[in-house]
């Protein structure tokens, strides 16, 4: 299901042994853009470190009880390797981190979860496997960092992000939500990252290969809105662009 960012930021988060905080934030890599961790507000416990708890260990999003269950203990998640708050998310870290809870690595291979366009749930070994010749260095970035870049459009500036919208099955950012209100009596509306050509992380602008009119007419998202099947299509034939399920589908079938 699509959920944004700032929906879940304040869900509980529920261990095996019970409640161990309230998300905050999340990180994503800017090459798949995947959210890569969840970072929990742990209140009082643990306060001198950053907690963060990766898709692999996320059971289900429970939307009436406003909670994500996590297959971890209290105790685990103590004893999990332990990051400063002012320290970023390091490749040697994240190598530590997933080597403890015996998780693959993500970024050992071209898709979105090394192999796979999915999270695998099978046991794998704890050590990380060698990397191929497609592994990768991600760069974390915090939705909360990212929240206010700015929208550079082939022609001009368009808006500015203001949440992204998250597939809660793959951890996935399927859309940046972009406030146009700046630049005209206008509305919101969804980019797609695979529309993206660069990001300035220094200037704060991403810059998208579209038309600023295009932009201003595509289907308005309001907030609480879902976004429905029909609702996406209508996007993509909008832009007369083809969506992220075709490219997956089709990565899916090549490795069969």
């Amino acid at each position: 299901m699509l959920r944004t960012a700032n929906t879940l930021k304040g869900y509980t988060l529920a261990s095996l042994d019970g409640h161990m905080g309230t998300v905050a934030e999340f990180f994503f890599d800017d090459r798949h853009w995947t959210v890569r961790y969840l970072v929990a507000d742990t209140g009082t416990w643990l306060t001198d470190r950053q907690v963060l708890i990766s898709p692999y260990a996320l059971v289900e999003v429970q939307e009436a009880e406003q909670r994500i269950v996590v297959a971890l203990t209290s105790k685990q998640i103590e004893d999990s390797p332990a990051l400063a708050t002012d320290k970023p998310v390091s490749r040697q870290f994240e190598e530590t981190y997933h080597g403890y809870y015996g998780w693959p690595v993500y970024w050992s291979g071209s898709s979105m979860w090394g192999p796979f366009n999915y999270i695998p749930r099978e046991p794998y070994p704890t050590e990380p496997p060698a990397e191929p010749a497609d592994a990768w260095d991600p760069y974390l970035r915090s939705t909360n960092d990212v929240h206010g870049h700015h929208i550079q459009a082939q022609d001009g500036q368009i808006g500015h992000v203001v949440d992204f919208v998250i597939d809660d099955q793959t951890w996935a950012i399927r859309y940046l939500i972009v406030d146009t209100f700046n630049w005209w009596p206008g509305k919101r509306v969804l980019i797609a990252p695979r529309w993206i050509e660069q990001v300035s992380w220094t200037e704060r602008k991403v810059f998208v290969h579209l038309p600023r009119a295009a932009i201003k007419d595509a289907p308005e998202y309001r907030d609480g809105d879902a976004i429905t099947t029909e609702y996406e299509q209508l996007l993509h034939r909008h832009y007369g662009l083809p969506g992220y399920w075709v490219a997956e589908s089709a990565a899916a079938m090549l490795r069969r």
